[in-house]
């Protein structure tokens, strides 16, 4: 990955550390992010607006079976203008991800799910501080959808 923002887990505390400096305030975004559209991007802007620096994870591929690879997912994502830094995360892996980028604002889209209720229960997230933001997801606009309309096209 050439891309400048993007960054492994093995260099993502250093990056930060050099972000911090300038832009104290870190949002934190995690997800798929598997065949980009304009809800998406909506939704990256409004969360890099609550803070300095936004930090977006992308779901590695042995999450699920995404459309996309995650290194294309994330050179997407990184080209996009609210975005400071990305990284990958693995299944699972979310509470760890937290411990080390201590973002002061964590961000879902869409309703209260349980991996946001889950993390706002934490007690490590409580105690750094974190909270919790929902966004409302942009109506008709998902990947499900993008895949129907695609699948409706003229062959």
């Amino acid at each position: 990955m050439s891309v400048a923002n993007i960054v492994s887990q093995n260099h993502l505390d250093a990056r930060l550390a050099a972000l911090r400096k300038k832009n104290p305030r870190v949002v934190l975004v995690a997800g798929a992010f598997d065949l980009l559209h304009p809800g998406h991007v909506r939704l990256l802007e409004q969360a890099k607006s609550l803070g300095d620096c936004l930090v977006v994870a992308v779901n590695s591929d042995s999450a699920e079976t995404f459309h996309t690879p995650m290194t294309e997912r994330m050179e997407i994502v990184a080209a996009l203008s609210a975005v400071d830094l990305v990284t990958d995360i693995a299944p699972r892996s979310l509470p760890d991800l937290i411990r080390r980028v201590r973002p002061e604002i964590i961000v879902f889209g869409g309703a209260l799910n349980s991996t946001a209720a889950r993390l706002e229960a934490d007690p490590l997230v409580q105690s750094a501080g974190a909270k919790i933001v929902l966004i409302p997801t942009e109506p008709g606009y998902s990947a499900a959808a993008l895949l129907e309309r695609i699948q409706q096209l003229p062959a």
